[in-house]
C-alpha cells in the first residue's frame, strides 16, 4: 500500500511506541554512582541482610530495596547494602514475580 500522509506507514502498521524502550532515567550511573556507593560502603560497610541473620559479611552492592521499576527510587532511603549472594537471592525473587530491569547490563546496582 502507497502512504502518502508523510509517516510512511499504513494504519494497520503504525510505528510502534515500544520500540524504543525508555532506559531507567531515575538511574544513577558513572561517577555520580561511584561517589553513592563509596559513601554507603563508607557508612555501612555491612551486608544488612547477613546482619540480619547474625552473619558478618561485607557489601558489595548497592541495591534498591523497592526496585525502580516497581516505583522505587535512586535515593539514599531506598537503597541498602547487600554481598553479592544477598543481592543474587533478591534479584532472583524479584524476576518470580515478573520484574524486569531496565538496564540490564550493568550489575553493580
Amino acid at each position: 500500500m502507497l502512504v502518502r500522509d508523510g509517516t510512511g506507514r499504513c494504519p494497520k502498521h503504525p510505528k510502534q511506541s515500544w520500540t524504543k524502550k525508555p532506559t531507567a532515567a531515575k538511574r544513577i550511573t558513572g561517577r555520580p554512582l561511584q561517589r553513592l556507593r563509596a559513601e554507603l560502603f563508607a557508612r555501612e560497610p555491612l551486608c544488612r541482610e547477613c546482619r540480619r541473620n547474625g552473619v558478618v559479611k561485607l557489601a558489595t552492592q548497592r541495591d534498591h530495596i523497592q526496585s525502580l521499576e516497581e516505583g522505587g527510587t535512586d535515593t539514599e532511603d531506598n537503597v541498602q547494602p547487600l554481598c553479592d549472594d544477598c543481592h543474587d537471592i533478591k534479584s532472583k525473587a524479584e524476576r518470580a514475580r515478573g520484574v524486569k530491569r531496565s538496564w540490564a547490563g550493568y550489575r553493580g546496582e
